[in-house]
């Protein structure tokens, strides 16, 4: 059996020479070739068509999320397994909406990733079981909504006009509250989305894509 091409796209070095040498020492998989940002993960799989790419979604300056869409207009025969150190489903959920056929964590083991490799490229989708059990876990918790779905009302006006790039005082003003009253309700979503500050919240909503009213 012919070995199946691989294109590692990663902005750590360290990274890419541990899964490159792993995968290449199972003659199952070949490595053909490796970058460290989006761009570069566009052109070579315009020029490799690898039949998989593993895909970091948090490169700069090009997304890997922007790069997954690009490439799957330039080879779209290639299958492509988002990589993060993300384990919300909305990441894996935003990689899957936008093509990628798989996705896994970086605390996924070797046998995971090799498995996520052939579930992809028999034609399968694959998403890594760290996901698949907080998944698990948010249906059968006893509370009644989960993620932005525990929001209230205020709160989703405020993440709308977080979105949109406004600041805390400029939403004070739109929304005709006091600056500590935007704050307090800043922690409250921080505190319901299970995020640890504001960079990781601007992180989650444009990653979520969420249709806000």
């Amino acid at each position: 059996m012919e070995a199946i091409s691989i294109l590692i796209a990663d902005d750590h070095k360290l990274i890419r020479d541990t899964w490159s040498f792993i995968l290449n020492t199972d003659n199952r998989f070949k490595v053909v070739a490796e970058c460290s940002n989006g761009e570069e993960a566009i052109e070579q799989a315009k020029q490799k068509r690898p039949q998989i790419v593993l895909m970091d979604i948090n490169m700069t300056p090009v997304s890997g999320l922007e790069a997954t869409r690009q490439i799957r207009k330039v080879s779209p025969g290639s299958k492509i397994i988002g990589v993060s150190m993300h384990s919300q489903p909305a990441y894996a959920k935003k990689m899957l909406q936008i093509g990628a056929k798989g996705y896994v964590t970086k605390n996924s083991s070797r046998d995971e990733m090799f498995k996520a490799i052939m579930e992809v490229h028999h034609g399968n989708r694959y998403i890594c079981d760290e996901v698949k059990n907080i998944i698990s876990e948010q249906i059968m918790d006893d509370s009644p909504s989960q993620g932005i779905n525990a929001l209230s009302e205020r709160e989703l006006q405020i993440v709308k006009l977080i979105k949109e790039g406004f600041s805390s005082k400029e939403i004070s003003s739109q929304l005709n509250i006091s600056l500590k009253t935007v704050e307090v309700h800043r922690h409250n979503i921080l505190k319901k989305l299970n995020l640890k500050n504001s960079a990781a919240l601007v992180n989650y909503i444009n990653t979520y894509a969420v249709d806000l009213p």
